[in-house]
């Protein structure tokens, strides 16, 4: 299954300047994500991140993981954020940092799911350019009511 960023915006409550996935290029319920972020120097971020030399800031790599994450999820729950439901992130674990994303740079994103119980469901993610690991983490996400969530 690939997904166009109008079929993301479907499935996730985030909005400009805070939506960082542009394309899911397969999803596979219950198992996998691959998806693009294309970093641009038109981000928010760069202005103060840092001045002449611009560098994309790891939790939003981060977050951006956790994005294609959750598409993964609402997917295999065939859910979505109009339906109500959100995800937050219940844990971040084992996050590394192998080299600065930079403008100019396309990552790719790929989350697998593991286990997931009452609503809390683990995953493992990784960022890559050209190939090359950028960034690697293990995250839980929960998903809850959007009234619930307070």
């Amino acid at each position: 299954m690939n997904m166009d960023i109008q079929e993301i915006m479907r499935k996730l409550p985030h909005r400009y300047p805070f939506i960082l996935v542009d394309r899911i290029l397969e999803v596979v319920p219950g198992e996998r994500v691959v998806a693009l972020k294309n970093v641009t120097i038109n981000e928010p971020f760069f202005t103060g991140h840092f001045p002449g030399h611009p560098v994309m800031p790891g939790v939003l790599i981060v977050e951006a993981m956790a994005q294609a994450c959750a598409i993964l999820a609402f997917v295999t729950l065939d859910a979505r954020e109009s339906d109500g439901k959100l995800f937050y992130f219940a844990g971040i674990d084992a996050t590394r940092f192998k080299r600065p994303v930079v403008p100019g740079d396309q990552l790719r994103l790929e989350g697998t799911m593991g286990r997931s119980k009452r609503g809390v469901g683990k995953f493992t993610a990784r960022a890559l350019v050209e190939g090359q690991v950028v960034c690697e983490s293990d995250m839980m996400c929960a998903i809850r009511d959007r009234n619930e969530a307070g």
